[in-house]
């Protein structure tokens, strides 16, 4: 009996190493033109995020993350965890030479999967050599448009899945396709460790109806406008709250929640016709613009049974961080060639110390300097000051439109240091780039 009862005991013990051994699903969603103000878990009122305050409530919210103002400079750091200015060549592309997160986890044994929105590169190929063993994509190698010039990323959207045109005309949303491809992928690979990346489609323009929306035409062929106004967007974010939902309830009904991380995030922030109201106040959208509208983006990390819920981090974190911190989370080790310029944010999520950001470098192009027209801008930031190349230094906390640069005679004695620190750190990343 002694002997069962010890020997019940070591068998439970190997159970419990084994499964802290076992390495975690990674879920990485990010947001299409979505700042923080948009979620109720931030203070935003103008829409219904019931999903994402669950998950946030699970979990760790940051209150300052910041993107690249728009989408495909956002991409390419999220995917390289590296700088712009080393690596953002064009608009709508990523450059083949660039080393992925999810080459890495492939190559560590993980199942990979991108869904939703591409816009790296026209080659079918491309999903497969950054790492990805399966794709459902948007705008991969069409235009994202019909030969009548209508918009079709959202109803009977033109897709394409692993290299096959998925273009049938059934009444179905875009997201609703990409999410049941998701929930597939994860039951059928639930016993291995997996990655899905999920740029999601929404909340970009146009602002048409969704599924629940009253006038929602299952018949429409696609949009006639890109922007008009925003009657819809209200829709467009509270279906995207459901559409991530559905994605949790799939890893909660096949027993994955407790060993996968979840991360949710923006590419840049809300697009310039939406006014939300947050804490009372009136947020217009700022996408393109390099003030807090058009970088500031929410970051909520859920991981159930190894993240602390109800937690909140002020700690400093841009897009380029995220490499690190899947690797981290994954117990993959990075060569130091792989030259990122990201800081793990995972002894975060742990509520452990040892994380030291004191600022964001940014270096901001739209087509990463292959267009004269759009001129750089490089700044350095942390949560109430940022320094731009050129020595505008705004207070953003009081200043958040950048509107009265602070001259050095006006600032204090705190402030000058901490400008001087700035700009040694600005002149640190010169070398970044061959002009």
């Amino acid at each position: 009996m002694k002997y069962s009862i010890f020997s019940f005991l070591i068998f439970f013990s190997f159970l419990v190493n084994a499964q802290k051994d076992k390495r975690p699903n990674i879920v990485m969603i990010m947001a299409d033109d979505l700042g923080y103000e948009c979620l109720n878990s931030y203070g935003g009122t103008s829409y219904k995020t019931p999903f994402l305050t669950e998950l946030a409530a699970s979990g760790i919210q940051f209150e300052n993350c910041h993107a690249q103002p728009i989408c495909t400079p956002s991409r390419v750091r999220l995917m390289t965890g590296r700088s712009n200015k080393k690596n953002h060549t064009m608009f709508g592309f990523l450059d083949p030479n660039e080393k992925t997160f999810s080459q890495i986890l492939r190559k560590e044994g993980y199942a990979t999967l991108i869904a939703g929105k591409w816009q790296l590169g026209k080659d079918v190929s491309l999903p497969d050599h950054f790492g990805f063993d399966e794709h459902i994509l948007w705008q991969l190698t069409t235009t994202g448009r019909n030969a009548d010039g209508l918009d079709k990323r959202y109803v009977n959207p033109v897709l394409e899945i692993n290299g096959e045109l998925y273009d049938e005309n059934k009444g179905e949303y875009s997201t609703d396709i990409v999410v049941d491809y998701i929930n597939d992928f994860i039951k059928r690979k639930k016993d291995d460790p997996f990655l899905v990346y999920y740029p999601m489609i929404l909340t970009h323009c146009p602002f048409d109806p969704t599924p629940h929306s009253e006038d929602w035409d299952p018949n429409d062929l696609g949009s006639k406008t890109y922007k008009g106004n925003a009657k819809y967007f209200g829709d467009m974010v509270s279906y995207m709250d459901y559409s991530i939902g559905r994605i949790v309830k799939q890893l909660e009904k096949l027993g994955l929640r407790e060993n996968t991380l979840i991360l949710f995030t923006g590419d840049n922030g809300t697009d310039v016709p939406v006014v939300s109201m947050m804490d009372n106040k009136s947020v217009v959208g700022g996408k393109g613009n390099t003030t807090d509208n058009g970088t500031h983006v929410p970051l909520i990390a859920s991981w159930k049974g190894v993240i602390k819920p109800n937690q909140n981090s002020k700690a400093l974190v841009d897009l380029g961080d995220f490499f690190p911190t899947i690797c981290d989370a994954a117990g993959i080790s990075i060569d130091p060639e792989l030259d990122l310029d990201g800081v793990s944010f995972y002894s975060e999520l742990l509520g452990e110390e040892g994380r030291v950001k004191d600022w964001i470098h940014t270096w901001y192009n739209r087509d990463g300097g292959s267009n004269p027209k759009h001129q750089s801008q490089e700044w350095i930031r942390n949560d109430t000051y940022k320094l731009y190349v050129g020595d505008r230094f705004y207070n953003i906390k009081n200043d958040p439109e950048e509107k009265n640069p602070i001259s050095h005679n006006e600032m204090s004695t705190d402030e000058k240091k901490l400008n001087k620190t700035f700009l040694e750190a600005l002149k640190s990343y010169i070398s970044y780039r061959r002009e």
